[in-house]
This record gives structure tokens, C-alpha cells and sequence, in this order.
């Protein structure tokens, strides 16, 4: 049978039209599975590889889709006055003016679901009081707020890794010297999905210099060879003595800790 070269013309420039148009919108891996997730990232929703500095004791980190799930016990896996004198990572701290609690008296576990890719937001989202991030230890980040007021009213109650409880959970608001001083060390993930480093940049072996408001900058790091967004704890001395773990305002969007 003849066929009509008109028709079968049209048909050709359909397919090609779809299959086109397939490529720009998705990418789809070797066995036909669709890679693009929800923010518009391209390629393999992996794990990073930071991840693997979370404690797995008091952490669970998993993939969801194109998300990541960090869970965690809240609980701190570093000695601290705040675990109580029963306890065998009790650190007796004569200095602390301790508050009512210690640490096995509450509940401190929470999730953080955040994009495996996380992006740039077109603008910047101030931090609120409680948990504003996850540390590597599994205890909560909060930023530099003490209730309704600045951080110095409750300064005499925090151990000397920065971290107290109040009103029931154990979390840091200073540089965590329990792993973490004047270096690069990995500090944990604020709740926009970006992760946290110490006051030195991995990618040059100093202080960075080229940090915006936040205290964030795009480079290369110890776990990725793909420079990548993330914060430094603030380098300035705070009370001519600690530094602030994260006194700026979120780069990405906040996703909810609870």
C-alpha cells in the first residue's frame, strides 16, 4: 500500500517534537528512570557524602525520593555536665550556672526533611527561636537568641562546648569545641538543607574571606570536589571569648524540625 508522505511527514516531526521535549523537561538514567527532582536538579539524587560524620548512634539519615531525612535522638554523644552526675558521660563543670534540667530527663528527638540538592533562595529568611539546625552529634543548633533576648543574659549556663538546655532540649549556641575548634570540621545542617563548617574553609586551609551575611560561600570542601554552598560559624569573638555558632539568616528555604 502506498502511504501519503504528507501524513507520515507530520507523524515523524510529532514524535521528535514529544521526544524533545521529553529531554528538556526530565532526565531519565539507563533504565528509564526519571532523575529530575522537585527543585529542578538534574542528574543522580545521591547522599551526601557529610553525612557520614553524623553520629549513627543518635542519627538516621535516609533518602526519601529527592529528599533527605535526618532523624535523630537529640541527644549529644559527647560528655557534658548537663548528662547529670549518674551518667557516664558526665563532665563535672563547677563554673556552669546549670539549668533546672539535664539531659535524661526529656525527649529531644526531632526530623529535618530537606532537599538532597538544596538551592539559593531569591531572598534570605531571618531564624527563629529553637532548633534551627541539627549538629553531628545529633543535639540541636539554635542560633544566637536566649529566649526573647540576646545570648549574653544566659552565657554563665553553657558548658564548654557551647551547649545548654533550655527550655527542655540540649542544643549549641556557640563554636562546639567538643569536636570543633578554630578548624574545618563539620558542624552539622541548618534546616534550608545547607551544611555548617567550622570558622576555616577546607578549600584553602584558612579563614574564608569571601563570606556573604550569613557566613556562607560556594567552594569545594572535604566531602565534595564540586563547590557547593555552605556556612562557617562566625569568626569574631562574641563576649571577648567564644564565637557564635550561626548569628545570620537562612540562604535557603527553612524546612520545619520537629
Amino acid at each position: 500500500m502506498k502511504r501519503n508522505p504528507i501524513v507520515l511527514g507530520t507523524a515523524l516531526l510529532f514524535i521528535v517534537v514529544i521526544a524533545c521535549s521529553s529531554d528538556n523537561d526530565t532526565t531519565m538514567d539507563d533504565e528509564g528512570i526519571d532523575l529530575t527532582d522537585d527543585d529542578g536538579f538534574t542528574g543522580e539524587v545521591t547522599l551526601s557524602a557529610a553525612f557520614a560524620e553524623f553520629d549513627e548512634d543518635e542519627t538516621d539519615i535516609y533518602l526519601d525520593g529527592s529528599n533527605v531525612v535526618i532523624e535523630t535522638t537529640g541527644f549529644p554523644n559527647h560528655s557534658t555536665v548537663y548528662w547529670g552526675e549518674d551518667h557516664p558521660l558526665y563532665q563535672e563543670e563547677p563554673g556552669v550556672a546549670l539549668t533546672p534540667s539535664i539531659i535524661p530527663n526529656f525527649d529531644g528527638s526531632a526530623t529535618l526533611t530537606v532537599p538532597a540538592h538544596p538551592e539559593l533562595a531569591a531572598r534570605s529568611t531571618s531564624t527563629s527561636l529553637g532548633a534551627i539546625g541539627i549538629a553531628v552529634s545529633g543535639a540541636a543548633i539554635f542560633n544566637d537568641q536566649e529566649g526573647n533576648g540576646p545570648l549574653d543574659g544566659a552565657a554563665a549556663s553553657l558548658d564548654y562546648t557551647g551547649g545548654h538546655i533550655g527550655p527542655s532540649v540540649y542544643h549549641y549556641h556557640l563554636e562546639p569545641t567538643a569536636w570543633s575548634e578554630d578548624d574545618d570540621e563539620l558542624i552539622g545542617i541548618l534546616a534550608d538543607g545547607f551544611f555548617i563548617y567550622g570558622r576555616k574553609c577546607n578549600a584553602t586551609g584558612d579563614y574564608p574571606t569571601d563570606l556573604d551575611a550569613s557566613g556562607g560561600h560556594t567552594t569545594t570542601t572535604q566531602h565534595s570536589d564540586e563547590a557547593l554552598y555552605h556556612y562557617h560559624i562566625e569568626n569574631e569573638l562574641y563576649l571577648n571569648a567564644y564565637y557564635i555558632l550561626f548569628p545570620g539568616d537562612y540562604q535557603g528555604t527553612p524546612y520545619a524540625i520537629n
